[in-house]
């Protein structure tokens, strides 16, 4: 906590029990203590950081790997998953430094994988998350299709995020096997 003095204060006290004479040296010396960096501002560049890199691997991963030209993600799912990511990595070795992060998609046929995200290349990784993205499950899918055949398959087709998605923790430097599936 640090306390600091006004220019009213350094005067005679108008309040009873206060003795500017002690007081008055201990607020100039806390006048004098620069704060201390907070984490959270920390975490969140580094959260908005997770968030920037999950939003680019959807972005490059649309046309390559999942075939269609627009990507729609909930307004704050990626800050979501990169505020859970960091609070799995909290308690690692390493941290987020010993991360690798595998990013898939959850289709109808199964997952399908997007990119592998190693967070710092020279740390030898401590845990391996692997994050599964939700698509949406819209009714109408069939519909759509049939009014699209016409045209090639990745130029109209929209894939829609749902909000939720998986998270799956494994320890590799545990002998025993640890793993932690986490659904949001």
């Amino acid at each position: 906590m640090v306390a600091t003095s006004g220019a009213s204060s350094k005067g005679p006290a108008t309040a009873t029990g206060f003795h500017p004479g002690n007081l008055l040296t201990d607020l100039d010396y806390w006048d004098y203590v620069a704060p201390e960096p907070s984490e959270g501002v920390f975490e969140e560049t580094t959260c908005r950081g997770l968030a920037r890199l999950l939003e680019n691997c959807l972005s490059a991963s649309k046309q390559t790997k999942l075939g269609c030209s627009k990507v729609l993600v909930p307004e704050t799912l990626t800050q979501r998953v990169a505020r859970d990511v960091l609070r799995l990595a909290a308690g690692e070795p390493c941290g987020l430094r010993g991360c690798v992060l595998l990013v898939s998609l959850e289709t109808g046929g199964g997952c399908r994988g997007l990119d592998r995200i190693v967070c710092d290349a020279s740390v030898v990784p401590t845990f391996e998350l692997t994050l599964v993205f939700k698509q949406e499950s819209c009714p109408w899918t069939g519909l759509r299709a049939f009014f699209s055949r016409g045209r090639a398959p990745s130029l109209g087709r929209t894939l829609v995020l749902s909000s939720g998605f998986r998270l799956v923790k494994k320890k590799l430097y545990s002998l025993i096997e640890a793993t932690v599936i986490e659904e949001c």
